[in-house]
């Protein structure tokens, strides 16, 4: 449970009403691993696995294929 600004609330529920194979998860996912990856380092070889795994979810949220 996470607690959200009203404005960024109904933003997200218009959005969620015109996009029917988006849900709340997908959305959050990739929103939280877009911010991670664009805030994150690969300077390490552990923050570097870490930034492969960010992407990997950013674009697995992305590219999903609707629920059948």
């Amino acid at each position: 449970m996470a607690e959200i600004p009203e404005d960024l609330h109904e933003s997200l529920k218009r959005y969620l009403e015109t996009h029917p194979t988006w849900d709340q998860d997908r959305v959050f996912a990739a929103a939280l691993s877009l911010f991670l990856l664009q805030n994150g380092s690969g300077k390490t070889a552990e923050a570097s696995q870490t930034y492969r795994a960010c992407a990997r979810v950013y674009l697995e949220s992305l590219f999903q294929s609707p629920p059948a």
